[in-house]
């Protein structure tokens, strides 16, 4: 949908152009394609840590495939939230020791693919479960510790994201200065032939154009689509939180998924039908 977005924007300008009676060639014009995408990338580097620029394409790569925390991976996580409430309640806690300190050789885990090869929702999870094992904390502890974990995480996808916005605020002031540039070029042309000038004025003026529209029609609305995904995550994480809790106060495995399933959003819900299934394809070991 993201590509779909970008290609309808840019054919609407296109269209729009031409209708007007401009060329598409006239728009063409590598120098200031150069010097404001390479002036976008140095501002970009300067203002960001590595840890910023490493988390910035990770989530671009994210915008491109899109949220993998869909109605199909929450399935996993209920499915395997119910294996390990049900072991728990079978066997004791200290049954689910090897699962989460070895997720990798869990045959539960091994269930859930989605799950276990998305190392970071694992890892929190099985951190979550360890400190329960150990007994060592109260469940107002537990919260505590998970909402500070989550502040984490929030606090780097914003990181992320504040970078993108920057540099697309950044974007029409460079495409200025990519006009201005062509602008001094065109003086130096300002006593030759009309029709140079006139060329050298629309590559400037070219300039403006692109910085505005990378800025608004391309750059923006990815930061924006980055702040969603990042929320979907969270919530996917805050998803996790609940159901060790609920895991931590001794409820039963349903009564697990439950209250973890409240709080998803509708679009990724398990209905009842679904949940019954899940139910099913839990009852591993």
């Amino acid at each position: 949908m993201v590509f779909v977005g970008a290609i309808v924007v840019f054919v609407a300008v296109m269209v729009g152009f031409t209708m007007a009676g401009g060329k598409v060639g006239a728009l063409i014009h590598p120098s200031e394609i150069v010097t404001i995408g390479g002036a976008s990338f140095g501002a970009l580097i300067i203002m960001s840590p590595k840890k910023v620029l490493l988390d910035l394409v990770r989530g671009l790569l994210q915008v491109a495939k899109g949220s993998p925390y869909n109605k199909a991976m929450y399935a996993d996580l209920f499915k395997l939230l119910y294996a390990l409430a049900r072991l728990a309640r079978r066997d004791g806690m200290v049954a689910l020791d090897s699962h989460v300190a070895s997720p990798g050789e869990s045959i539960i885990f091994q269930k859930c693919p989605r799950i276990a090869k998305d190392h970071h929702a694992r890892d929190f999870l099985c951190d979550g479960v360890s400190q329960i094992i150990d007994g060592k904390v109260e469940p107002s502890q537990l919260s505590s510790a998970f909402e500070e974990e989550i502040k984490v995480i929030e606090r780097e996808h914003h990181a992320a994201t504040g970078a993108l916005v920057k540099t697309a605020d950044a974007l029409p002031g460079f495409g200025i200065v990519a006009a201005v540039l062509g602008i001094v070029v065109t003086m130096q042309s300002i006593g030759g032939p009309v029709d140079e000038v006139g060329h050298k004025v629309g590559a400037a003026l070219v300039g403006t154009f692109l910085g505005i529209l990378l800025s608004y029609g391309l750059f923006a609305p990815m930061a924006g689509r980055m702040e969603f995904l990042g929320e979907a995550e969270l919530a996917f994480y805050r998803t996790i939180a609940s159901a060790v809790m609920a895991m931590s106060e001794g409820v039963n495995p349903k009564e697990v998924v439950l209250r973890a399933r409240r709080g998803v959003g509708t679009d990724t819900r398990p209905n009842q039908t679904e949940l019954e299934q899940i139910f099913l394809a839990g009852e591993i070991g």
